[in-house]
C-alpha cells in the first residue's frame, strides 16, 4: 500500500514540474504580462524610480512591514540552495545555454510576479491583532468569490503541508549536514558526534523559530531585513572575485550561454545527451523553481508591505531580479568561468561541489568550503523563518487565527525531528505539494488579472495627471 502511494506521488510529482507544467506557468505568465502592458519591460523605468524611492523612506505603518522588509521576505524564501547547487545541476543537464533560458523564464517570471502581488495587496485584510494578511487564498475567496472557495481551501492546504516539509525539515537537514561537516573539519575531535550536532542543530533551529515567528510578520520583516542583503553581499562579492580574476574568459562563457541556448552540442563540443530540450527545460526549470514566480508563495509575504498594490507589484518583479537575474547568473559564472565551459561533467548529476569547484579555482581549496557551508546555512534559515510564515498564514485561513498560533508551535517543533531524519521521501512528497501550490493560483491569476491590469492603467493615468 505504502508503495503504491509513492509510486503515485512521483507520478504526480513527474506531471506538476515536467515540461507540460513548466509551459503552463510561463503561458499564464505571458498572458497576465500582456494585459497588464508587460510592465516588466515597458514600465521598468518607473519601477526601478519608485523601488527606489521607497527604498529610502524605509518606514511602514500599523500591522504592516515596509516594502523592502517584505521584499527580504520573499527573498528569504526564494533565495535557498537552489541557486547555488540547483544552478549547477541546470548546467551539467542542459548545458550552458540553460542560462539563457534561465533569463526568459526571469523576465516571464517578472510579469508573473508583478500580478501575484498586485492583487495580493488588492484582496489583502486584517487580521484580529491588525495585522495586514493575504495572498492566493485570499484573492481567491474574495476575488472570485465563494464558489471558489475549495479552490482558496486547495492552496492553503497545499502551502500548509510544503511548508513543513520543504520549509522547515528539508532545511534544516540541509543546516545540520553543513554544520557537521563543517565542525568535524575544523575540529577532528568531534568525528562521530555527528548525531549530536544534528539534534543541537534542530534544538537551535527550534529556539530561533519560538523568537521570530511569534513576532508575527513584521519580526520576520526586520530579520530578513538584516540577513538577506548581508547574505547577498557576501556570496555576490565572492563571486565577482572569481569573475574579475577570470574576466579574459568572459566573452566565451557568453558565447557558449547564447550558442548553447539554440546550438548546445555546439556550445560543449558535443557533449553526449545535451540537447536544446535539455537546456530549456533545465533553465527554465531552474528558474521557476528558483525565483517561485507563480507558484503563489511570496504574495503572502508582500501582502504585508505598506504600499499600493502597483508600487509593490514593482517590488515583486524586483525580487524576480535579484534572485534569478542576479544571484544565479553569479553562481553559473562562478561555474563555467572557474571549471571551464569544456570542463563541465555535462550529463552528470551536480550539485554545490561543482559550485564550489568554480570557487576553488580562484580562491583556493578552503575558502571556498567555508564559504558554501556559511551560505548554506544562513539561505536555509532565512528560508525557514519565511516559510514558517507562509505555513502559519495558510493554516490561520483554513481554521482560524488560533490554528495558525498552534501551526507556528508545531512547526518550531518539527525542527528538531529535521535536523536527525533521513528526509529523501518527505523531501520529494513536499517538493510535490509546493508545485501543487502552482495549479490554484495560476487560475486565480489568469481570472483576476483584468482585475490587476485596471488597476495598473488607474495607478500610470493618476501619475500622468499628477506630472501636469
Amino acid at each position: 500500500m505504502l508503495e503504491r502511494l509513492w509510486e503515485l506521488e512521483r507520478l504526480v510529482n513527474r506531471v506538476v514540474w515536467g515540461p507540460g507544467a513548466m509551459g503552463l506557468i510561463l503561458g499564464a505568465g505571458l498572458v497576465v504580462s500582456a494585459l497588464c502592458g508587460f510592465p516588466q519591460v515597458f514600465r521598468a523605468g518607473t519601477a526601478l524610480r519608485v523601488t527606489a524611492r521607497r527604498l529610502l523612506k524605509g518606514k511602514s505603518g500599523p500591522g504592516a512591514v515596509s516594502p523592502f522588509q517584505a521584499l527580504c521576505t520573499a527573498l528569504a524564501a526564494s533565495l535557498g540552495t537552489g541557486n547555488i547547487a540547483g544552478v549547477a545541476g541546470a548546467i551539467a543537464a542542459g548545458g550552458p545555454g540553460a542560462v539563457f533560458w534561465m533569463w526568459v523564464s526571469a523576465l516571464v517570471g517578472m510579469g508573473t510576479k508583478y500580478v501575484e502581488v498586485v492583487l495580493a495587496l488588492r484582496f489583502r485584510k486584517r487580521d484580529g491583532q491588525g495585522q495586514w494578511v493575504g495572498g492566493p487564498m485570499y484573492y481567491i475567496a474574495e476575488g472570485l468569490g465563494r464558489p471558489w472557495r475549495w479552490l482558496a481551501g486547495a492552496f492553503a492546504l497545499f502551502g500548509a503541508l510544503a511548508a513543513f516539509g520543504l520549509g522547515n525539515l528539508v532545511q534544516v537537514n540541509t543546516i545540520a549536514g553543513t554544520a557537521g561537516a563543517a565542525l568535524t573539519a575544523l575540529f577532528p575531535r568531534l568525528e562521530g558526534r555527528e548525531a549530536l550536532i544534528a539534534l543541537l542543530t534542530g534544538l537551535l533551529c527550534a529556539l530561533v523559530l519560538t523568537l521570530v515567528l511569534f513576532g508575527g510578520a513584521k519580526r520576520v520583516g526586520e530579520v530578513c531585513a538584516l540577513l538577506v542583503p548581508a547574505l547577498a553581499l557576501l556570496y555576490a562579492g565572492a563571486s565577482l572575485v572569481v569573475i574579475f580574476a577570470r574576466r579574459e574568459d568572459l566573452p566565451e562563457v557568453f558565447s557558449a550561454i547564447f550558442r548553447g541556448a539554440f546550438r548546445p552540442r555546439a556550445a560543449v563540443g558535443g557533449a553526449a545527451g545535451i540537447t536544446i530540450r535539455n537546456a530549456i527545460v533545465s533553465g527554465v526549470g531552474r528558474g521557476i523553481f528558483s525565483n517561485e514566480a507563480g507558484l503563489g508563495s511570496a504574495p503572502m509575504a508582500h501582502a504585508a508591505a505598506d504600499a499600493p498594490p502597483v508600487e509593490q507589484g514593482f517590488f515583486g518583479m524586483l525580487e524576480v531580479f535579484v534572485d534569478t537575474v542576479v544571484v544565479c547568473t553569479l553562481s553559473a559564472l562562478v561555474i563555467l568561468l572557474g571549471v571551464g565551459v569544456e570542463n563541465v561533467p555535462y550529463g552528470t548529476a551536480q550539485g554545490a561541489l561543482l559550485t564550489e569547484a568554480g570557487f576553488q579555482a580562484v580562491l583556493g581549496e578552503k575558502a571556498p568550503a567555508v564559504l558554501m557551508a556559511v551560505c548554506l546555512t544562513l539561505f536555509a534559515v532565512s528560508t525557514l523563518l519565511t516559510w514558517g510564515l507562509y505555513g502559519s498564514r495558510c493554516a490561520a485561513f483554513l481554521l482560524g487565527e488560533r490554528a495558525g498560533e498552534v501551526y507556528q508551535v508545531l512547526f518550531a517543533g518539527a525542527a528538531v525531528i529535521g535536523g536527525v531524519l533521513e528526509l529523501e521521501a518527505v523531501w520529494h512528497a513536499a517538493d510535490t505539494l509546493s508545485g501543487l501550490m502552482a495549479l490554484p493560483n495560476l487560475m486565480a491569476i489568469l481570472l483576476l488579472s483584468p482585475e490587476a491590469a485596471r488597476l495598473t492603467r488607474e495607478y500610470f493615468r493618476q501619475r500622468a495627471r499628477s506630472a501636469k
